[in-house]
């Protein structure tokens, strides 16, 4: 007797992201699979693939955020029960992709008794039966090695950098902190601009306070992009924003991977000195968190060229040059 496997590809997606889903799918030119999630009275979550799925190659895209009323907690436990039944129906291989990765930002310990979550988060993938983890701009890069497993870090630069080259303006590629000096410094590279930080401090009595204190490098009348993997209060940008200004910058531009925006990020936005806030697609924009100044672009392409690398067993590096790690 002699078998003859063919791989079959077959992508879901959590209620979070069926836009984005949609969007990788047509990329890939294969149908969006039905995982049928359901909810009891009680609020539990059910899901029952809608078709076999017995040795497939199963791609679970979640992303992990806030959406209808639900919060970012529902995200991440609907994707760990949409993992342990694929398991559990006997996919071959279970890829979770996240293209925003919850709990990021707890990635260490800042002070004593503190968790480290988004190793927690890891840890509850890989015993859902997760064997793969993709995500997009990760807060720290540590946090691939928190997955025991490989994992696949995506940026968002090159669809920002698209969008940045049509500008043909004297550009200063500007660091909100200097802890993200190195991937200001990869734009300057791929953009022939010039770079410049923000020297500043964190309140340390309150939460999400941020006191700019002055801008090292050259801005004045000139085009600056502040560039940073997240907006989520938006005190961390908006200060650099105001700090620019009064360094008489010509235009000011915003371009981050991920569109948090909670509490009062869209107010300080809409008034703060800036011209256009560059986010990509890895979180849903519901109608409130929608202003005239923000551009979304789409990381479907990005992320569906990464399902297929891994679905084909070849290089996720060859495919984006070496520069898919942010």
């Amino acid at each position: 007797m002699q078998l003859l496997n063919q791989k079959k590809l077959h992508v879901v997606a959590g209620r979070a992201t069926q836009e984005l889903a949609r969007d990788i799918c047509h990329e890939l030119s294969v149908p969006l699979g039905s995982p049928n999630i359901a909810e009891f009275a009680n609020g539990e979550i059910h899901v029952k693939y809608g078709e076999s799925i017995r040795g497939a190659d199963v791609f679970i895209v979640q992303t992990h955020a806030a959406w209808e009323g639900r919060s970012i907690n529902d995200a991440i436990m609907e994707h760990l029960i949409m993992v342990d039944a694929a398991k559990r129906a006997s996919a071959k291989r279970i890829t979770v992709v996240a293209p925003f990765y919850g709990y990021s930002r707890q990635d260490r310990k800042a002070s004593g008794r503190e968790p480290i979550t988004a190793r927690l988060i890891a840890d509850l993938f890989l015993s859902a039966g997760a064997d793969r983890l993709v995500s997009v701009d990760l807060h720290s890069g540590q946090i691939q090695g928190f997955f025991d497993g490989p994992v696949d870090h995506l940026t968002a630069m090159p669809v920002l950098v698209d969008w940045l080259s049509d500008l043909q303006d004297d550009l200063v590629i500007v660091s909100p902190d200097a802890g993200r000096m190195k991937v200001a410094e990869r734009y300057t590279n791929l953009l022939g601009a010039d770079l410049a930080y923000v020297h500043k401090r964190r309140s340390s009595t309150e939460k999400n306070v941020v006191e700019a204190k002055e801008i090292i490098g050259h801005v004045e009348g000139r085009t600056c992009v502040v560039i940073d993997d997240m907006i989520d209060t938006g005190g961390t940008i908006v200060a650099a924003a105001e700090l620019l200004h009064e360094y008489k910058a010509a235009r000011i531009i915003i371009a981050t991977t991920h569109g948090v925006f909670s509490g009062p990020a869209i107010d300080r936005l809409k008034n703060a000195p800036v011209e256009t806030i560059l986010i990509t697609d890895t979180l849903p924009q519901p109608s409130e968190k929608q202003a005239d100044k923000i551009t979304v672009l789409s990381v479907a392409p990005i992320i569906a060229r990464a399902i297929s690398a891994v679905f084909e067993d070849t290089s996720v590096s060859e495919i984006f040059h070496g520069n898919h790690l942010a």
